[in-house]
């Protein structure tokens, strides 16, 4: 991946499912992810769309503030209130993140299946999550944002 906010930017639409090991209990989330450019060639991620988890069907969304790294191929990811969540390194064409929230590890897996298809899975381990999280995120069509310097 060469530049990996120019590969991020716009609007993609994102289906994820989701297992809590522990129970057993199955969910998804289906909706709409978009990478709009920022300052100095960060990136604000908002996700939008509608989750069911249990007996729960309804809104859910989040953000986070994606901040270039020490190459095009490299991009901090950040919580909304600045904290760090974890790195992402597509200098190929596939990454390992991993972030504590303690008791539980967060590990990631990216892969970027082509040029409008990015995969990701959680593997959330420890004494209060057991999870699987897998996010397919494909380009909306007709819609494409340029990162600053793209």
């Amino acid at each position: 991946m060469a530049d990996l906010a120019a590969y991020l930017a716009g609007t993609w639409t994102v289906e994820r499912t989701m297992l809590d090991r522990a129970s057993g209990v199955r969910g998804s989330f289906a909706g709409s992810v978009t990478f709009e450019p920022m300052h100095d060639g960060a990136l604000a991620q908002r996700e939008h769309g509608t989750v069911r988890w249990g007996n729960h069907s309804g809104p859910a969304s989040r953000e986070y503030t994606w901040q270039p790294g020490p190459s095009a191929g490299v991009m901090e990811v950040f919580f909304p209130d600045g904290r760090p969540f974890h790195t992402v390194d597509l200098t190929g064409a596939s990454a390992e993140g991993a972030h504590w929230c303690s008791p539980d590890d967060y590990r990631v897996h990216y892969e970027a299946v082509g040029p409008d298809e990015l995969q990701y899975t959680w593997d959330v381990r420890g004494p209060a999550k057991d999870l699987l999280l897998e996010s397919v995120l494909r380009r909306a069509q007709g819609v494409v944002v340029r990162a600053h310097g793209a």
